[in-house]
């Protein structure tokens, strides 16, 4: 039986407390590093549902790396903030810098490989635009490129709720979620820890980088220099996969496009693609740099 060590790293930045953590095998030392970067919905526990083989974050652990998750300013484990609107994604770059800072320097690692979900895909993007010089990969799971519709903001917190919780998963004809897709058990369990790391309330920083006119580009990939895996479902509600395909000659050589049928916005818990996501992003990175 494998069993994996999770420690917490203490980072501070800009007078906040951040929660960042890495998990491997027990008595491994891994040779790679990658960062998990998680979306405006939820924290970073998203990555790791202990339940069967869902955990992402084990099975990574199980492939060598040193999988690292950071809390964004204000989410889950990190310090909560006054005003909600201050962490959008030029701010969460900023957060993933430091993070990225403290994991070169413990591991040795010169360079790392990076992954952002949802709103992940924007902070993750930003970063990579900023500080080319850390990274190795890129991944944009489920990328929103463009602003989702301009819409004043009146609320500095989102107020969560189970029924947000679970907003993203697919549902039938009557509106109950699709158990053909989705694991009962991973519903509750998602939510529960919704509930336990998330609590009332998240930031609504995010609304400031999202909900704006859709011709604005919410990632500029042409600032993106490192090859970059873009992977997402044709079902996803966020995702527009004809704007994908026609963006992809904007990235640099090497990048690559997987679009999973019947996928939707949270694939990575879907029964029937959930060991495919993860075989794909893990053979994306193992590729040999030119």
């Amino acid at each position: 039986m494998i069993t994996y060590t999770l420690r917490t790293v203490p980072l501070e930045r800009a007078g906040h407390a951040l929660h960042l953590d890495c998990m491997q095998v027990a008595g491994s030392s891994p040779s790679k590093s990658i960062l998990l970067m998680h979306g405006s919905t939820c924290s970073s526990h998203i990555f790791d549902l202990d339940y069967k083989d869902y955990s992402f974050a084990r099975r990574l652990a199980r492939e060598g790396y040193a999988v690292w998750r950071l809390d964004i300013t204000g989410y889950g484990q990190s310090e909560e903030v006054e005003d909600g609107l201050l962490p959008d994604a030029a701010y969460a770059a900023e957060d993933i810098e430091a993070a990225v800072e403290i994991i070169t320097r413990e591991t040795g690692h010169d360079k790392i490989d990076l992954l952002g979900w949802s709103w992940g895909t924007m902070t993750a993007g930003k970063f990579a635009g900023m500080y080319p010089e850390h990274l190795q990969r890129l991944v944009l799971y489920a990328p929103v490129l463009y602003g989702l519709g301009k819409e004043e903001i009146t609320e500095k917190f989102h107020h969560n709720t189970w029924e947000t919780a679970s907003e993203d998963f697919q549902r039938t004809e009557d509106g109950s979620i699709d158990e053909a897709m989705t694991d009962p058990a991973v519903v509750g369990m998602f939510c529960s820890n919704c509930w336990r790391y998330d609590k009332e309330t998240s930031p609504n920083g995010w609304k400031k980088d999202a909900l704006v006119d859709p011709s604005e580009a919410l990632i500029d990939l042409e600032k993106i220099s490192v090859p970059t895996l873009v992977i997402c479902g044709d079902r996803d509600p966020y995702v527009d996969v004809e704007t994908v395909r026609a963006s992809m000659d904007r990235l640099p050589e090497g990048s690559e496009l997987e679009v999973f049928p019947g996928g939707s916005h949270i694939m990575i818990y879907e029964e029937p693609l959930y060991r495919a996501f993860q075989d794909r992003v893990i053979r994306f990175l193992g590729k040999a740099l030119r």
